[in-house]
């Protein structure tokens, strides 16, 4: 992509760069140049021009633009292909129709804000513009369809690892997909699949992250990176790393099954050991939350003395 490639000229480059040097390295006219630097400064990048010295970048928008996430990312699948959208209804929609249609693992969908976001049991996910990180991203892994929700406590652990690896702040797993930190949500995961009885044709996992996000402007109960930093934080650098731990993860989670990803998981879980009540359409359980097993499902062990699996539903913590 020719700006993709202006760019990285300008970035090597600390002072001004000759338009007649750019042009000639990228086999362009001075004249499809400039009207280049016009997109990108459209766009929200600072670009100044000088006679006789050429262009010198300034400073870079707050945008999760493909030409800035791939940039450095260094992965060997994941955001290879990038849909990016200033406002979409929701990610989760595109990413599916994608998949149908045979996107490639690692594909990821990614939104400035959603008009109709949204989480798990049809809740509506608030995604304010410029402020926090939306996407989803197109998995094909070979597993049966009642193994998915191992993939949404792999997506868990790599959040967490992402935060506490480039803001240097721990995080918590409430099962089976929200994050947390000191008791209040800072994400959640939505995971869909797309398969036949015996066969995932594709699972589409949905992040959505409070990263800048006011605290006024925050649901009841809600926080964001910020808010827990007092100061700005950078979306770009959080998105990168949270790819790079998904990947990694998930080669791990296909090479050496699901022990080492249960692992992780506990280490970073705030709902084991203590009581919980699950809330599953019209069936509440309560007890304490013994473990999870090999597939992923919440063992909670009632006042009978009786251990009981969830799968799916709504975690409360009692005490």
């Amino acid at each position: 992509m020719i700006q993709e490639k202006i760019l990285d000229f300008l970035k090597r480059k600390p002072d001004y760069v000759s338009g007649d040097q750019i042009s000639h390295r990228l086999g362009i006219t001075r004249q499809a140049l400039w009207k280049h630097i016009q997109i990108l400064k459209d766009s929200g990048y600072d670009i100044v021009a000088v006679p006789h010295l050429g262009y010198r970048l300034i400073s870079s928008p707050d945008r999760l633009m493909p030409l800035e996430v791939t940039r450095e990312l260094n992965t060997k699948f994941m955001g290879k292909k990038i849909y990016y959208f200033d406002t979409v209804s929701s990610t989760m929609d595109i990413a599916l129709q994608l998949g149908i249609k045979g996107s490639p693992e690692g594909t990821v969908v990614l939104a400035e804000t959603q008009t109709k976001g949204r989480g798990r049991l049809g809740r509506n996910w608030f995604s304010p513009k410029y402020k926090g990180i939306y996407l989803s991203l197109i998995l094909r892994p070979k597993i049966l369809p009642n193994q998915t929700p191992l993939l949404t406590l792999m997506s868990a652990v790599s959040i967490c690892e992402a935060v506490k690896e480039k803001m240097g702040l721990t995080t918590q797993i409430k099962w089976p997909n929200d994050i947390l930190i000191h008791h209040k949500k800072l994400g959640g995961i939505l995971t869909e699949l797309n398969a036949e009885t015996d066969l995932s044709r594709f699972v589409v996992i949905g992040i959505g992250l409070n990263v800048n996000n006011d605290k006024k402007t925050l649901p009841a109960g809600a926080t964001s990176l910020k808010e827990q930093r007092k100061e700005k934080m950078s979306r770009l650098d959080l998105l990168q790393e949270i790819l790079r731990k998904i990947e990694a993860n998930y080669l791990i989670f296909q090479k050496k099954g699901t022990k080492p990803i249960i692992d992780k998981w506990r280490d970073w879980s705030v709902s084991l050991g203590r009581r919980v009540r699950v809330i599953c359409q019209k069936e509440h359980i309560e007890g304490e939350a013994l473990d999870i097993d090999i597939d992923g499902g919440l063992l909670i062990r009632n006042d009978a003395g009786l251990t009981q699996k969830m799968m799916a539903g709504d975690v409360v913590h009692c005490r």
